[in-house]
C-alpha cells in the first residue's frame, strides 16, 4: 500500500456514458456509447424486459444456489434493506459453482421478494456498478434475473462494513491512521462519481455501505439509490426523498432537491463517526434517540479549543492533534446548513490528503497503517 496523497480523483473523471477503469488512467477511457455496452435481457416472466451492461456475467439461479450451498444460514454474510448477502464459491474461469475453499470467493446478494421497489434498485445497481469501474467502488461481477429471482454477485470484502468496525463490540479497533485512509478512500470514490460528465449522486452514504477489504481499503457499495445528477442549466434533480435518517442532508429531506452537495453532507456525518466512534443517530453517548451526532458535536467543532473532546476515547490519544483538528474543521464545513457553502468532494479529498502528510501523522499511527 502506498500513501493516501499519491493520487487524486481528478484523474478519474469521465462521462457516465463511457466505460471507465480508473486504473487505466484518463488517457485510456473507452469512449463507447451506452447502448454499445448494454444488451437486452428478458427474465422469462414476460413482464420485465431491460438492458444490462454487456461486460457483466449472467448467472443462472441454480448456479448461485449451488455456489452458496443452497443459501445456507452458515453462508450468510449480512442483511440489508435490499435482501440477504451470502458467501459463495465459483470457478474463476468457467464461473461454475465450486466447493467451499476452492475457486473464487464471492458475495451473492439475494433480493427479498417483498423488497420495496426492489427491481428498480436492483437494476440501478447493475447499471451503475456494471458501467463504472473505480478502485473505491465495489466490483460487481455479475447478476441473475430469472422470473422473480433477483441476485447480484460481487467481489468479497473480507473485513465487512465500516459500521461493524466502528460500533460492534468485540471487533478490531480501527486506529487513527487507518480511519483517515478510509476517509480518503470514500472521498476518492465520491469525487469520481461527482466528476463524471453526467455526474452521479450516490444518495445513500453511510457506514454500513462502506466495505473494507483485507487491508482496510474502503469501497462504496449498494448503488440502488444512486441517481444521475443535474445537467445543463439545472441546479438540482427533484425526486422522492429516500436514504437513511441521520445521514441525509436537511435541504434534501425538506425539498427532495438532489445535488452532489447532499453527498458532501453525508460524508461529513461519516467523517464525524470516524473521529468520534459514535453513531449518527441514537448513540447513548450523544443523548440517545433525542440528540443526533451533529447536534452533539457542532458546539465542539466550532471551537478549536474544545474540538478534541469529540475524539473517540478508545484511540487512547494515539492520533495527530493537528490532523484531528483539520479533519474536524472539514467535517464542520461539510455539515454547513447552506449547501452552497459546503466544499466539493475534490476539495474534501485535497484537505484529507494533507492530513496524510508526515507532520500530521504520529509515529505510532504511521507504523500501523500507510495508505495506498
Amino acid at each position: 500500500m502506498g500513501n493516501c496523497s499519491g493520487k487524486s480523483a481528478k484523474l478519474a473523471h469521465a462521462s457516465s456514458s463511457q466505460f471507465f477503469d480508473s486504473k487505466s488512467g484518463p488517457g485510456n477511457v473507452k469512449k463507447e456509447p451506452l447502448h454499445s455496452q448494454k444488451q437486452s435481457f428478458h427474465d422469462g416472466s414476460g413482464k420485465n424486459d431491460f438492458s444490462v451492461p454487456s461486460n457483466l456475467k449472467s448467472f443462472t439461479f441454480n448456479v448461485l444456489k449451488n455456489a452458496t450451498r443452497n443459501f445456507r444460514a452458515d453462508s450468510l454474510l449480512g442483511e440489508g434493506g435490499f435482501g440477504y448477502v451470502f458467501k459463495g464459491w465459483i470457478d474463476e474461469n468457467s464461473f461454475a459453482p465450486c466447493k467451499p475453499g476452492s475457486g473464487m470467493v464471492v458475495a451473492v446478494k439475494k433480493l427479498k421478494p417483498e423488497s420495496f421497489q426492489g427491481h428498480r434498485e436492483w437494476l440501478a445497481e447493475v447499471n451503475y456498478l456494471g458501467l463504472l469501474h473505480h478502485e473505491n467502488l465495489v466490483r460487481l461481477i455479475g447478476y441473475c434475473s430469472e422470473f422473480d429471482n433477483r441476485l447480484l454477485v460481487y467481489e468479497v470484502m473480507t473485513k465487512g462494513s465500516l459500521e461493524n468496525h466502528l460500533f460492534k463490540k468485540g471487533v478490531q479497533l480501527i486506529p487513527w491512521a487507518t480511519r483517515m485512509c478510509i476517509a480518503v478512500d470514500v472521498a476518492r470514490g465520491l469525487s469520481f462519481l461527482h466528476g463524471l460528465e453526467a455526474n452521479v449522486i450516490y444518495r445513500d452514504l453511510k457506514a454500513s455501505n462502506i466495505l473494507l477489504d483485507s487491508n482496510f481499503n474502503a469501497k462504496l457499495s449498494d448503488f440502488g439509490l444512486a441517481r444521475d445528477g443535474p445537467s445543463g442549466d439545472r441546479t438540482h434533480v427533484s425526486t422522492r426523498v429516500v436514504g437513511t435518517t441521520g445521514y441525509a442532508a436537511p435541504e434534501y429531506v425538506a425539498s427532495g432537491h438532489l445535488t452532489p452537495k447532499n453527498d458532501v453532507y453525508s460524508f461529513g456525518i461519516v467523517l464525524l463517526e470516524l473521529l468520534s466512534g459514535k453513531r449518527a443517530i441514537g448513540d447513548e453517548n450523544t443523548g440517545g434517540a433525542d440528540e443526533t451526532l451533529v447536534e452533539w458535536a457542532k458546539p465542539f467543532l466550532s471551537d478549536s479549543r474544545r474540538v478534541l473532546r469529540i475524539m473517540d476515547t478508545r484511540l487512547g490519544g494515539q492520533y495527530s492533534k493537528k490532523g484531528a483538528q483539520t479533519a474536524a474543521s472539514l467535517a464542520l464545513r461539510c455539515l454547513d446548513v447552506d449547501p452552497r457553502l459546503r466544499p466539493t468532494m475534490d476539495d474534501v479529498l485535497s484537505t484529507l490528503e494533507l492530513v496524510q502528510a508526515p507532520k500530521y501523522i504520529t509515529k505510532s499511527s504511521q507504523q500501523i497503517k500507510q495508505c495506498r
